[in-house]
């Protein structure tokens, strides 16, 4: 089968990036793939890994000479995505759906070309619930969290061949929100640390070493973005509160932030400026040591996309004993709650459960979180159980070559179901014609085409 596969790639700082750099290798001996991306340091990254990737402005003319059998779409709630835009609903194919809210990306997409009247349609085609007149609400609370009470999916939900997700959670409720939508649940895959950082202990040395981290301190880790979402000023007040459990407990903090966040400027305030690491963006060959040097790891968000955090699947398979946030679309992971250490969501299908993850109430959350914290740091048995527990999960869960068979059933099926007709906004179906001959006409120039 012949797929173009839209995405990010590396050097773009995106869990999307590397998420298909882990998936392509299952798809490329069964299928022709050629691989868009947006920028030339995406490029010359694919020639260095051997990825048959091509510019996107390519697409249309490669597709008019030999037709692709399915487009694949590898979207999410961020700007690396933008360049999706104009052929997703052009070309409908599978739309992999990494977060379950497109509101913040494709605001700041349309906003930032000062395009405010198709922002207002889109929000309004997206949730018809919306008085035409208040669309402007949108626009005045761009960035805030009145975002998240509309996730803009309608257009890309309904005009897709195909949606994938990666919990089932979410996929049971977009099912229920879109009659006739056709919803896959895909594994999460990640790669595993234990298979890439070689002796464990010897790898964790190395990363301690490197980010001048004492080998007997306490280390809890928080990978991912560095922003306020990840909810790293309740973690930096967390180890403010817990510091008199260790000598030398410390919060490192692994991943990238916008630049309007400055986490160092929290921890002066709280007391704990010489506890805090920031490690910044780190490599995917230099992950696994990192992953290795921590104790304990944080997974927690607020507000919610209701994304699969690649992040928390990665620390899992480091076997680290983690702390989610406790959110509606994770109640398939059973936890436990720091208040009475009793057991939640305690879905079995036979046998016992077992206890992945800490998980906390967000209503709740510094109390919360520093006595999950206040636990982990005393309790070795606790850390080594919760550590066990985790790596079994990602074992039946979340490892590449479980994702790369469903990938290979979900593909098929799209490939096999017919563009649905759907009536859509006409500014994400333009006549091409009637575009090419405005713009030249602005220049002064007529093509004779009309």
């Amino acid at each position: 089968m012949r797929l173009a596969w839209f995405t990010p790639l590396p050097p773009v700082t995106s869990g999307v990036a590397q998420y298909s750099v882990d998936v392509l290798p299952g798809v490329l001996p069964t299928h022709e793939v050629d691989v868009f991306v947006a920028s030339a340091a995406e490029l010359s990254f694919a020639r260095a890994r051997h990825l048959p990737a091509r510019s996107a402005h390519d697409f249309v003319w490669l597709g008019q000479k030999a037709p692709y059998d399915l487009v694949v779409y590898q979207l999410g709630n961020a700007g690396c995505h933008d360049f999706m835009w104009p052929y997703l609903f052009q070309y409908p194919g599978l739309v992999v759906l990494h977060d379950a809210h497109l509101h913040h990306a494709r605001a700041a997409c349309l906003l930032s070309r000062r395009r405010k009247r198709e922002y207002e349609t889109e929000l309004v085609f997206n949730h018809p619930e919306v008085p035409p007149e208040r669309a402007a609400i949108g626009v005045v609370g761009f960035g805030g969290p009145i975002s998240y009470f509309w996730p803009m999916l309608r257009s890309v939900v309904l005009s897709a061949r195909r949606v994938a997700v990666h919990n089932a959670i979410v996929a049971d409720e977009l099912r229920e929100s879109f009659e006739g939508a056709q919803v896959d649940v895909i594994r999460l895959g990640v790669s595993d640390p234990l298979a890439t950082a070689g002796r464990r202990d010897e790898a964790r040395a190395r990363a301690r070493a490197r980010l001048g981290i004492a080998p007997d301190a306490f280390v809890v880790l928080a990978y991912g973005g560095i922003t306020p979402e990840k909810r790293i000023s309740a973690a930096i007040h967390a180890i403010a509160a817990t510091r008199h459990h260790h000598h030398d407990l410390r919060l490192l903090l692994v991943g990238t932030g916008p630049g309007t966040y400055d986490p160092r400027t929290v921890a002066r305030a709280a007391g704990v400026a010489d506890r805090l690491t920031i490690a910044g963006f780190v490599s995917g060959d230099e992950l696994p040591a990192s992953l290795l040097a921590a104790d304990a790891a944080l997974a927690l968000r607020w507000p919610t996309a209701r994304e699969t955090s690649a992040a928390w699947a990665q620390c899992i398979a480091a076997g680290l004993p983690t702390v989610l946030t406790d959110l509606a679309h994770l109640a398939h992971i059973p936890t436990l709650e720091p208040q009475g250490w009793t057991l939640r969501h305690l879905q079995s299908k036979g046998g016992p459960v077992v206890p992945v993850a800490i998980s906390i109430d967000i209503t709740d959350e510094g109390r919360l979180l520093a006595r999950a914290l206040g636990r982990l740091i005393t309790d070795a048995p606790l850390r080594a159980s919760l550590g066990a527990a985790a790596r079994t999960y990602f074992e039946r869960h979340h490892t590449i070559p479980q994702m790369h068979d469903d990938y290979l059933r979900v593909i098929d099926a799209a490939a096999a179901a017919p563009p649905p007709r759907v009536v859509l906004p006409q500014h994400l179906r333009p006549d091409p014609l009637h575009l090419a001959t405005s713009l030249a006409g602005k220049l002064g120039v007529d093509l004779g085409l009309e």
